[in-house]
């Protein structure tokens, strides 16, 4: 069995068409389909927000659940994982956790300025990880 960690937010149809594009069957992998409800904090005027408030573990962006529609269609076993935090830190620890075979990310188009300013899941994901990594484009 071929387990794939498939990172997504919303526009998942480029990294579903990777998976369901590999050599194997669809009975030979397995997807879990991981979303991340990215950690922030935000203080105003003696007030602050913290996403653990606004956190809700049922709740996936509508692209997850298509994500998971689309590969159940190919005939491959998905599953939704929903976690808080960093992230890339969240993917990679996820990878390891369930000791998938691959990671499947969404790269985003941006010029080298926006990348250095606003950081890359994508790129730290590249960089950090101890298995290979898929990234697929032409989502946006």
């Amino acid at each position: 069995m071929y387990h794939v960690l498939l990172a997504t937010e919303d526009h998942p149809s480029a990294l579903v068409e990777t998976i369901t594009d590999l050599p194997s069957g669809a009975e030979d992998v397995e997807v879990t389909v991981l979303n991340v409800f990215e950690e922030f904090e935000v203080h105003d005027e003696g007030q602050s927000v913290s996403s653990e408030d606004l956190y809700e573990e049922e709740r996936v962006p509508d692209g997850v659940t298509e994500a998971v529609d689309a590969l159940e269609a190919a005939g491959i076993t998905a599953r939704i994982r929903h976690e808080h935090g960093d992230p890339a830190t969240v993917i990679l620890e996820t990878a390891r956790d369930l000791d998938v075979d691959a990671i499947a990310v969404h790269g985003r188009k941006r010029s080298p300025v926006g990348k250095a300013l606003f950081g890359s899941v994508t790129q730290a994901v590249l960089l950090d990880a101890d298995r290979p990594v898929f990234v697929a484009t032409g989502d946006d």
